[in-house]
């Protein structure tokens, strides 16, 4: 299966991946979050722990329980963390602590290496029996809400290493050694593959969109962080300058994330009874899909107001589409303004680009191509496994910081 990566990568990328996955073969290692399903981190989860299997790496994926409670709590936690103010459900601090007791009696936790993806199962380091811990933060704390920092952070304080996606997100204020790495995307997934224009057709016909008009599409779970009363908002505005204008906001329902329908009746009010809007909530694992909306777009928003990385920034440069993307987090590591995209910090700044890019497909094409390399070069899966695997050589001592740096010469 890893073979298939090196007419993308090349030969000598594909070689130091090999290499680097040997200096690991004696180790077992744990991935663990809160769901196989749903946003970015299932979806590298499901894709990586494959490959690096394929690599020859005794790899797990575990992925922790709560009940409704627990995940209202650490929405409010995800929350707070993102916008620097906080709404905690009563007793929030006792319910997490209650529910990581409980998933460390349930996950094995003797493994050599072990990466705790996101605040949801932080706290099991509590319950550490052996190894070296990482812990893996795909979101904005770069203002968090003290109260909430405060208690993750005498977690944090207790792994091995931490890995952040973006230098906007390090922190001062921890002692544990922080590194950089930006999530990716699979180009050989489903939802990533080229595929068939009269696929494309056929699923858009299916979903009630016309495919000789132009189209916006927005792929995000109904969150407020994803801004899709915005979303709507810029779209209306644009659509009294771009005839036939349609938009699909495409959503899927995560089990970790509670907000998510109250998120979806505020979008649908918004849309009101315009024809023209398709909000549509697909099951998980919908990648083909995705794949069809993404390729179909005339032009992709990811207007987020908060964002870790925004993975479905990165799907759509790959298929080289034009990406207006809010200007936070992650996105602005993807899109550089007016080369690979566009950056925007309103609903105005978003609707302008729409009708900007649908007026001049002539730059929309060469920006297009931009995008596409752009992804090529910096957020593709394989690059994300060499770093990963650089960062359990550090933390068991077999790397040091300095020969991490070319891991294909080791």
């Amino acid at each position: 299966m890893i073979e298939k990566y090196e007419k993308i990568i090349g030969e000598d990328e594909l070689y130091g991946l090999v290499k680097i996955a040997e200096k690991l073969k004696d180790f077992s290692i744990l991935h663990v979050n809160s769901t196989r399903a749903g946003g970015g981190v299932a979806e590298i989860l499901n894709r990586m722990v494959p490959l690096m299997r394929d690599l020859g790496l005794n790899v797990d994926w575990k992925v922790i329980r709560g009940d409704s409670e627990f995940f209202r709590v650490t929405k409010s936690f995800h929350n707070s963390l993102q916008n620097g103010y906080g709404e905690l459900p009563p007793n929030a601090f006792e319910t997490y602590e209650k529910w990581q007791e409980i998933n460390a009696s349930e996950v094995p936790l003797d493994y050599d290496i072990i990466m705790i993806h996101d605040p949801q199962p932080l706290g099991l380091i509590k319950f550490k029996k052996k190894g070296k811990w990482i812990f893996r933060c795909h979101i904005d704390i770069s203002n968090p809400y003290a109260p909430v920092w405060d208690f993750l952070k005498k977690k944090i304080e207790n792994y091995n290493s931490m890995i952040i996606s973006t230098p906007a997100f390090a922190r001062d204020d921890v002692t544990t050694t922080q590194f950089i790495i930006p999530p990716s995307i699979d180009p050989l997934s489903i939802k990533n593959q080229p595929i068939p224009e009269i696929t494309v057709k056929r699923i858009l016909y299916k979903y009630g969109i016309n495919t000789e008009r132009p189209l916006v599409v927005q792929i995000s779970r109904f969150d407020y962080a994803k801004d899709p009363i915005g979303v709507i908002k810029s779209f209306k505005l644009a659509k009294e300058h771009i005839d036939g204008l349609q938009l699909a906001f495409v959503g899927s329902p995560a089990t970790d994330d509670p907000e998510g329908q109250e998120v979806y009746e505020k979008t649908v009010k918004e849309a009101g009874d315009d024809k023209d809007i398709h909000l549509l909530m697909l099951p998980p694992y919908s990648d083909l899909e995705i794949n069809a909306f993404q390729t179909g777009a005339s032009v992709v928003l990811q207007k987020s107001i908060k964002e870790g990385f925004g993975l479905t920034v990165s799907e759509a440069m790959w298929k080289r589409k034009v990406v207006i993307g809010g200007r936070t987090g992650g996105i602005p590591l993807q899109i550089i303004h007016g080369i690979t995209g566009y950056l925007v910090d309103n609903v105005e700044g978003a609707a302008h680009y729409i009708i900007h890019t649908l007026k001049n497909q002539d730059v929309a094409q060469k920006i297009g191509e931009n995008a596409h390399d752009h992804v090529k070069n910096n957020f593709l899966i394989t690059r994300h496994m060499r770093e990963y695997m650089s960062v359990m050589l550090y933390v068991t001592g077999r790397n040091s910081i300095e020969e991490m740096k070319s891991p294909a010469l080791q």
